[in-house]
């Protein structure tokens, strides 16, 4: 989960987080969030960059432990400026984890940033 937030949507080099995708994510995985369903790899990485280009210095931070159980991750974040702890928006990811690797990741702002 920490991956997936920290090494993911918070890369800002494209190389470092296509070898993080390929290492945490199956081929097919299916990422839903407010904007639809994005499927594989190369999608979500595509769609990861398109959000970090919109976000601009907004960094991902967690807030709580990961909460798991058999097949099943739950991560809460928040963005937030460089140097400051106040966040901008805030939300959850949850993913379904088959043969070690997300399958289905969902993700639920609960305060969106600007």
């Amino acid at each position: 989960m920490h991956a997936n937030l920290l090494e993911v949507f918070n890369e800002r080099d494209a190389a470092r987080r296509v070898a993080t995708t390929e290492h945490i994510y199956a081929d097919d995985i299916r990422w839903t969030d407010d904007d639809g369903v994005t499927t594989g790899r190369d999608a979500l990485d595509a769609k990861a960059a398109e959000l970090q280009a919109r976000l601009g210095d907004l960094r991902f931070v967690a807030v709580g432990p990961v909460y798991q159980t058999l097949g099943l991750g739950y991560l809460a974040f928040q963005l937030v400026k460089p140097g400051s702890s106040a966040p901008e928006g805030s939300g959850f990811d949850v993913a379904i984890v088959r043969d070690g690797f997300i399958v289905e990741l969902y993700t639920v702002l609960t305060d969106h940033a600007p």
